[in-house]
């Protein structure tokens, strides 16, 4: 005898489930991985096993403790240690990605319920709050790329001098932190020139329009930055297979980098309004990573189309006010962490009516 199932609405079928779409993101973040760990070496790699074995022991031990059936193969905690891992310099101690992932999972994501309750990113949470507890490890252990060719070293080395450094300081740094420390020196000499030589003045011209020359290296990614915003092409391919499967929506990721382009054409240029260079403010920094693959968590973002267009602006408003303006040199990781505390306003204003009800939820 044939049994019929009786359930309330909606009746659609649909085979994606959450380890399905997971796994589809582990698998786009791959891309960004392997070449990471060509440009910084195995050192990249490792660093990233330690964030996602640390992330889903931290899954497995809470879940057990709250009684739960053990999930960490839907990979959910997976992305969130590659995603940690993905955001810091690689050139950090090995305990850091631990440290982040732990945080990440046990403050970030289960005291609010486990998946599908956390109100902020969890990876991001963890950024920052390593962050705000080891900032010199976080701002300095930058690693050149290709560092492991240097002599002394090979691919597979993992230790590195203290300094995070094999050549000089300044070939290490971000070409965001470089420019924006540049851009406040010459700011400051047109203002009062007593401060700086002319020499300081021209070389921090200088650096600006070197960094700015760099449009190629930062798409290709053999520049200084964390583990898996360098190379631009790689994120995008990882990128389009979401979005060709679906799995996130174009308008969040979109809106947020026509906003920061726009905003930095505008605002961030050196020669006043209307000077920015927009292909550097839209490849430079983690803006690619942040944009299609932390930005569009499903369950951090809002849940209607005009929601999706209010967020990637806010995100992009906030990104482009703390690199212009903030003692930060990047600001996505913050601008999506900002953001996704404003979800429940915006879904509250946005949502479509529900039929029947004249308009009242």
């Amino acid at each position: 005898m044939n049994r019929l199932q009786v359930s309330v609405s909606p009746h659609i079928r649909d085979k994606t489930d959450i380890p399905k779409v997971m796994h589809s993101v582990n698998l786009a973040l791959l891309p960004a991985l392997v070449g990471a760990t060509y440009i910084f070496g195995f050192r990249a790699l490792l660093l990233t096993l330690i964030a996602v074995v640390t992330a889903m022991v931290t899954e497995a031990a809470i879940q057990k403790m709250r009684g739960q059936a053990v999930s960490v193969l839907d990979g959910s905690a997976i992305i969130t240690g590659i995603l940690l891992a993905f955001n810091l310099p690689p050139g950090v101690p090995f305990w850091l990605p631990m440290a982040g992932s732990f945080f990440a999972i046990a403050i970030g994501k289960h005291p609010f319920g486990g998946l599908g309750y956390n109100p902020m990113n969890p990876a991001l949470l963890g950024r920052a709050f390593l962050l705000a507890s080891w900032p010199v490890h976080m701002t300095k252990d930058w690693l050149a790329p290709f560092w492991w060719k240097a002599q002394g070293f090979n691919f597979f080395s993992w230790k590195v001098p203290a300094s995070g450094a094999v050549v000089d300081g300044v070939t290490t740094a971000t070409p965001l932190a470089l420019v924006k420390e540049a851009k406040d020196i010459v700011a400051k000499y047109a203002v009062t020139p007593e401060l700086f030589t002319v020499e300081q003045a021209s070389r921090a011209d200088s650096t600006i329009n070197a960094n700015y020359d760099l449009v190629e290296h930062l798409i290709r990614g053999d520049v200084g930055g964390c583990i898996g915003e360098t190379s631009v092409v790689l994120l995008l391919i990882g990128a389009l297979f979401l979005l060709y499967k679906r799995y996130i929506d174009w308008r969040i990721p979109f809106t947020y980098i026509a906003t920061v382009v726009v905003l930095g054409w505008i605002f961030g240029g050196k020669g006043g309004l209307f000077t920015g260079n927009m292909l550097f403010h839209a490849f430079s920094g983690g803006l690619i990573l942040g944009a299609f693959f932390m930005a569009t968590d499903m369950v951090t973002t809002p849940l209607s189309k005009k929601g999706h267009i209010i967020f990637g602006f806010g995100c992009g408003l906030l990104t482009i006010i703390i690199r212009l303006v903030g003692g930060y040199p990047e600001g996505v990781s913050y601008s999506i962490l900002l953001m996704n505390l404003t979800v429940p306003l915006i879904d509250r204003y946005t949502l479509p009516k529900v039929f029947g009800t004249g308009g009242e939820r």
